[in-house]
């Protein structure tokens, strides 16, 4: 049975910086795809990155490009997010999702549709 645990979110102010972490437990991983997905207040749930497990290919929204980076840490079964120059509207609950990759495009795996395993969610708030 798999499963997510997100931890790393809290309350920061515009500018600052936020690791989350995605611990991954229940079966080996190789051949998924590990995504973060974010929802504000009164949004849909939207992607904001993925890497694949093996191989380490990235993926990221364009909100988030060149701000965010995705990493994982195989031996720790680990998935992080390191968000620097946060800003307002990046206040969501964050959460990590696992879907094995199959060799399906990045246009597919961005949908919330495509994806069976999700944590629980840690709320990130970015003050102005």
């Amino acid at each position: 049975q798999v499963q997510l645990v997100e931890s790393g979110g809290g309350l920061v102010q515009a500018g600052g910086s936020l690791r989350l972490s995605c611990a991954a437990s229940g079966r080996t991983f190789s051949g998924y795809a590990m995504a973060w997905f974010r929802q504000a207040p009164g949004k849909e749930r939207a992607f904001v990155s993925a890497i694949l497990w093996s191989g380490g290919s990235t993926y990221y929204a364009d909100s988030v490009k060149g701000r965010f980076t995705i990493s994982r840490d195989n031996a720790k079964n680990t998935v992080y997010l390191q968000m620097n120059s946060l800003k307002p509207e990046d206040t969501a609950v964050y959460y990590c999702a696992a879907e094995q990759y199959r060799g399906r495009s990045w246009y597919v795996m961005r949908q919330v549709t495509e994806y069976e395993h999700w944590g629980q969610g840690t709320q990130v708030t970015v003050s102005s």
